[in-house]
């Protein structure tokens, strides 16, 4: 794992080497010298945020396949511009989107819930966004924004930043009944089950 303002993920399996996220825009030098250097068969993004994505640019011009699922293309190519922060101010992160270099769709292939990229299957993970999806091995899950951790357990993002909470909070107890091992977040460290479980049990689904 490398944190270019959010989590990266290395995986190097016997079916190939992926990469998971590409950071921020101003880590985008620290990425490019992370993709040399690692030789990834493809860059997976869990979703379009800039925190995530800001770097998938890199990936393209150096001829690394970038995946993503295709509701989150539109963004990722600079179809559409709404990002949902800074929170309540919709002018400025359309700004800021504007202000990402974006990957040609020529260097986007589309993934879907239930395949398997280099070992891992992709998992939907919606909510944060709508196309966020997530990758699964063994009982690890690399969540991308689906959780956040923190210094007292898991997260769910802030409801400003979801584009919809109430497919995040479905998701947070989709994951909280899952036989894991691990969580792996876009944010912060490793979570538990445990602790996935009990911030799931503070977030009903139901009133």
């Amino acid at each position: 794992m490398r944190t270019l303002y959010a989590n990266v993920y290395l995986l190097d399996t016997p079916a190939g080497r992926l990469l998971v996220d590409a950071g921020a825009l101003p880590y985008a030098a620290h990425f490019a010298r992370l993709v040399r250097g690692f030789q990834p068969d493809a860059l997976l993004l869990t979703h379009h945020h800039v925190d995530h994505a800001g770097g998938a640019f890199v990936a393209a011009r150096l001829g690394v396949p970038v995946l993503a699922h295709p509701l989150e293309h539109p963004f990722l190519t600079g179809e559409d511009h709404r990002l949902p922060y800074p929170a309540g101010q919709p002018r400025l992160g359309e700004m800021i989107s504007r202000l990402h270099p974006k990957v040609s769709p020529g260097g986007l292939h589309a993934i879907h819930p239930g395949e398997q990229v280099h070992g891992w299957e992709v998992v939907p993970l919606p909510g944060h966004t709508s196309g966020q999806v997530g990758l699964l091995r063994d009982g690890v899950l690399i969540a991308g924004d689906a959780l956040v951790g923190g210094r007292e357990g898991a997260h769910l993002p802030r409801a400003a930043y979801n584009e919809d909470q109430a497919a995040a909070v479905q998701t947070l107890q989709a994951l909280a009944g899952l036989d894991l091992r691990a969580v792996l977040p876009g944010h912060g460290g490793p979570l538990t089950p445990e602790q996935v479980r009990r911030r799931a049990r503070r977030n009903p689904s139901t009133p």
